[in-house]
């Protein structure tokens, strides 16, 4: 103990000094935007190694979860796949391939990182720049919306969960089409508040809320959870409404990450109507 004081003693100044460095590191990257986007970047290929050796050594261990995440990704994939077979196929052959032109990609992803239990919980993904993910892609699993990219590097990506406090979603009641807004304000990670539902729209517990087409990164019908609760207080004009979020965020193995192919197009457009109108 003696001696790590003396060594402490004699290099006090140089370990002084990189001590100053690094506060003086983290203010630089902590209150500007430039610089923090820029070492959010340049560290997700570092911490992503970091965390994909360690999803390794859990997927070892939780063999038998992650056989039945891909069970349960191919029972999705099926129903798609026979949703699409019900399409009349004379009607098919009399169109022009043009107008079934491709609005969404889909890049499979494995979760090598994730949190629940922070009020801003975020993923992180094997798939990356090289991959063809950007920042603001939508992400799904088998069971739901997961959330959208925040950060990208080369071979891995970082994801803004639903468990989020900054995570909104535009959202709809199914079965009469009401649009809403999906937020998360901390707690439970099976929980979340449907906000902007009007008095006088008929609502039911078990009612099933999607993603509606009033978001550029997720497309229309998703699943995001079923009322649990609602009631509404004297003076209110909206319901206050608790969710049952469909994702199972403390078990994702895998992911959907969604490019919209006309996402740009369709802010490019938006972007002309004048802000005061």
């Amino acid at each position: 103990m003696r001696n790590i004081f003396l060594l402490i003693y004699r290099f006090h100044f140089l370990i002084f000094f990189l001590l100053l460095e690094v506060f003086c590191m983290f203010l630089l990257v902590q209150n500007n935007n430039y610089q923090h986007a820029g070492f959010m970047n340049s560290s997700n290929g570092f911490v992503g190694r970091i965390y994909s050796v360690t999803g390794s050594l859990k997927d070892y261990i939780n063999l038998k979860a992650t056989n039945k995440s891909l069970i349960e990704e191919n029972a999705w994939l099926h129903r798609m796949m026979s949703d699409t077979s019900m399409m009349n196929k004379t009607e098919r052959l009399n169109v022009k391939d043009s107008v079934y032109r491709q609005q969404y990609d889909y890049i499979a992803a494995h979760v090598i990182n994730n949190s629940t239990n922070r009020r801003s919980n975020y993923l992180t993904l094997n798939k990356g720049r090289a991959d063809g993910v950007k920042p603001d892609m939508g992400v799904i699993s088998s069971t739901g919306a997961v959330g959208k990219v925040k950060y990208v590097s080369e071979h891995f990506c970082v994801v803004m969960s639903l468990l989020h406090k900054d995570m909104k979603v535009s959202s709809r009641i199914k079965k009469n089409k009401y649009f809403g807004s999906l937020v998360w304000e901390g707690g439970s990670a099976k929980k979340a508040l449907l906000n902007d539902i009007a008095v006088h729209v008929p609502i039911a517990k078990g009612d099933t809320v999607v993603t509606s087409s009033y978001s550029p990164i997720f497309p229309e019908g998703v699943n995001l959870g079923t009322i649990s609760h609602f009631e509404l207080k004297p003076g209110q004009n909206f319901y206050n409404i608790s969710l049952n979020l469909t994702t199972e965020f403390g078990n994702l193995t895998y992911v959907y990450i969604i490019n919209n192919l006309m996402k740009e197009e369709q802010l490019k457009l938006e972007d002309k109507i004048p802000a005061h109108d």
